[in-house]
């Protein structure tokens, strides 16, 4: 099994007892990577899907600066039409809906459900925070992952109307918890989000599915913990604290 990597020198935790593991939903979770057949028909490659979703992130945090909010559905769909415009290519209605629909539909990781269910025997409380806003139509993309069972709450960024890693979401999810921040520790496949959650007081492991790694710059916040997937972070977590 892959080893996992502490910030800090030994196996000394860099932080407090992680009372509530916080899981960021979108690609630690479940796989953007399925999204791929879509962007390969309307640009003819694939690739342009890891474009698409740095604009995603860029502008998702762009309109929480600006004080502005719309929906992560909403932006993605006309992020979707603004990197065809980029590209010279027509983006019809039917690939908007197609691609709503695909955001709603992924699957897990394959090594998802295996971790969680290991983070769950040893008795670690669980919640979600992600970008997406539930979906008044039917199921959210967790739920239809088959992921939900597994997490008592399933915190969204539509509650504050800001995104992340804006510090009042990850305070939000702390007070609704009632645990202090201290003792959060936040689970995501992004640099960025473990940068946010860390500097509003949490720990936090880095996930390091494809097209992510540590941004190892010393004056930032480094991971409390990089792993490749959740059985490895199950293996560690269990040992330091159960």
């Amino acid at each position: 099994m892959p080893r996992a990597r502490m910030r800090s020198d030994g196996d000394r935790w860099a932080g407090g007892e992680p009372l509530v593991l916080v899981f960021d939903v979108n690609e630690t979770l479940i796989d953007f990577e399925s999204t791929n057949p879509l962007f390969e028909r309307i640009f003819g490659d694939g690739r342009v899907m890891r474009e698409w979703l740095g604009h995603l992130i860029m502008y998702s945090m762009t309109i929480t600066l600006s004080g502005l909010y719309e929906n992560y559905f909403t932006l993605g769909q006309g992020l979707l039409k603004m990197v065809g415009d980029i590209h010279g290519v027509r983006v019809t209605g039917a690939d908007l809906e197609q691609l709503r629909e695909a955001m709603l539909t992924m699957p897990p990781h394959p090594d998802v459900e295996e971790g969680l269910t290991r983070l769950e025997s040893a008795g670690f409380r669980m919640v979600t925070l992600t970008n997406s806003p539930p979906n008044p139509r039917g199921e959210t993309p967790l739920e239809h992952a088959g992921l939900s069972r597994f997490f008592e709450r399933q915190f969204t960024v539509e509650t504050t109307r800001a995104y992340k890693p804006a510090p009042q979401v990850y305070h939000m999810v702390s007070q609704e918890l009632d645990v202090p921040t201290t003792n959060c520790h936040m689970v995501a496949a992004h640099t960025w989000d473990t940068i946010g959650a860390q500097s509003a007081g949490y720990t936090a492991t880095l996930i390091t599915r494809p097209g992510n790694a540590p941004l190892q710059i010393d004056s930032l916040p480094q991971p409390t913990l990089t792993t490749p997937d959740l059985p490895t972070l199950a293996t560690h977590l269990t040992r330091i604290w159960r």
